[in-house]
Parts: C-alpha cells; structure tokens; sequence
C-alpha cells in the first residue's frame, strides 16, 4: 500500500515486477500481471543507489554505499560478496560490468589492506565468491597509476582484457 505523503524513492520494473519504495517504508514487489504483492522490510532492504536486473537469473543486483547484493523478486537477499567493496561511496554502473553469462561481475573495488589504490575484483554473482583481482605489483609505476582514480571499466569478453580508464584521461588494457 502507497502513503500519499510519502516520497517515492524509486519505481522500477524488471519483466512483470514492479519494485516501489518509499522513503522509510517496506520494498513492495508487485507482479503487474496478477497484482500479487511482496513487502521486504525496510530494515533488510535499504534504497539503493543503483540496480542491474539479470535477466537470465531472474534476479537483480543492488548498490548501495560500496555495497553489492543480489536479491530475486520474493525479496530475499541470495548473494553478499566476500571481497567486492565499491571503491566509491555512490556508485554507478561506469565502473562495473556484468558477463553476458550473467555470472561474473567486474569492479573496480577497494582493497581490503587499506591500500590507497583500488584494485579490480572479478567475482561470482551466483555464490560471491572472488574468483581474480588484479592489483599493482610493488614498485610496479605504470600499473600504479593505472589502478589510480579508474572512473570507467568494461570488459572484453571475446579477448578476456578488462579496459580501465581513470581520472587523468589514460586507458589502461589489462590481459593474460
């Protein structure tokens, strides 16, 4: 049910699923075609600052303050990632990538020492589970400033080179 003085956070509709919520109010999923309602409570489901929808997967992707998840549409939350921390607070979908397979998500992700650089995390949507990361090697310049402020990434899939670009206007490819 809508609150009239409650602002709409965000509609969103993926196939026959309406997603709607409001500000401090539960996720209502709603199938468009038999008007069956789903409520996520606002306590596991917070807005988002983007969403990917995986099609072959039925199920849809979350971001939220660094953040990856992935949800279906009964609500429940099936995927948290062991290694997958968005470089940046507000993300959006620049720098990350989903597999045409729909099985693998690419990002430019923070590294879990601390680092100052970010790396990039190839991970398993289905399990969360980091299957690659590319980092600098020590000492390596070129790499370290390749990794530095990445403000786009995408993804070969017929060459398997991740192309990075950053903040100063270089592209970087990164290969086997």
């Amino acid at each position: 049910q809508l609150h009239r003085s409650k602002k709409i956070d965000f509609i969103e509709q993926f196939n026959e699923k309406l997603l709607v919520k409001q500000e401090n109010e539960n996720l209502q999923i709603i199938d468009v075609r038999t008007g069956d309602r789903t409520e996520v409570p606002s306590s596991h489901f917070m807005t988002p600052s983007a969403f990917i929808f995986l099609y072959e997967n039925q199920l849809f992707l979350t971001f939220r303050q660094r953040n990856v998840a992935v949800w279906n549409f009964r609500g429940e939350k099936v995927t948290s990632f062991e290694d997958h921390t968005l470089w940046h607070q507000d993300c959006n979908t620049n720098n990350i990538y989903i597999t045409s397979q729909q099985d693998l998500i690419i990002s430019y992700c923070k590294q879990q020492d601390g680092s100052e650089l970010g790396s990039i995390n190839v991970s398993n949507i289905l399990n969360g589970s980091c299957v690659a990361r590319v980092r600098t090697r020590q000492g390596n310049i070129k790499d370290r400033m390749a990794l530095e402020d990445v403000t786009a990434l995408f993804y070969n899939e017929e060459r398997n080179e991740i192309y990075t670009g950053n903040r100063d206007g270089k592209v970087h490819v990164w290969s086997n």
